[in-house]
């Protein structure tokens, strides 16, 4: 066997094994989180201090979610993360962060009571749908928008039931709303009128989980 042949058939046993460490992760995540529903999954930046507004606005709408018999899931990090766990866990509801091993994140938050940790984004992403009956977006960067609009294409490709995705602090996102209708809607025709209608804008807290309580039903 030459060299070429011996390193392509040591890839492919080595591609063949992660086969089971990704089975084993969704294992671990079902039988982890089999109790949480309903949820409801809050994403945003990891950089904000507990000084930051936005801050106070993830602990507001996490103890607001727990009161209301949800589940309040994060990505389990500091900042907006950390915000809305605490809220959660003030409240005595469920916490449940959702950790995922990245050489930038900072350590996992102390306010979870339910906490799993994940090597692969792709396996994450399936938990924080899974179980949500809503998605809350506060203000963050990539990572929150690729949260907001992957919910966004998943709903809008009925590959998962409708729900409500609430974004918080309307001067943060009203620019990117007035691209997507301006842009993507009005001027390319990229999204149909419809689309506008998957999420909504909110400042108050109390507003996002009235919504989600005007769908949903604990």
């Amino acid at each position: 066997m030459n060299e070429k042949q011996y390193v392509i058939d040591d890839f492919s046993i080595k591609e063949s094994w992660r086969i089971f460490r990704i089975i084993s992760e969704f294992v671990d995540g079902f039988e982890t989180l089999a109790d949480i529903y309903p949820a409801v999954s809050v994403f945003g930046s990891s950089s904000i201090s507990e000084q930051d507004p936005v801050y106070q606005l993830g602990r507001d709408v996490g103890r607001l979610l727990a009161e209301a018999g949800f589940s309040v899931v994060t990505g389990g990090g500091p900042g907006a993360m950390e915000a809305a766990n605490r809220g959660a866990h003030e409240a005595k509801g469920k916490s449940v962060g959702l950790c995922i091993q990245l050489p930038r994140e900072q350590a996992s938050n102390p306010y979870t009571n339910v906490k799993v940790f994940f090597r692969y984004f792709f396996i994450r992403k399936v938990m924080f749908v899974k179980y949500a009956v809503a998605y809350v977006i506060l203000p963050g960067g990539f990572g929150t928008m690729d949260e907001l609009f992957e919910a966004l294409t998943l709903i809008q490709t009925s590959r998962i039931k409708p729900f409500p995705v609430i974004m918080l602090d309307k001067d943060y996102w009203k620019d990117l709303i007035g691209w997507i209708k301006k842009t993507m809607l009005m001027k390319h025709g990229m999204i149909c009128p419809d689309d506008m209608d998957l999420f909504q804008a909110v400042d108050d807290p109390a507003d996002a989980v009235a919504a989600i309580k005007r769908i949903v039903i604990v």
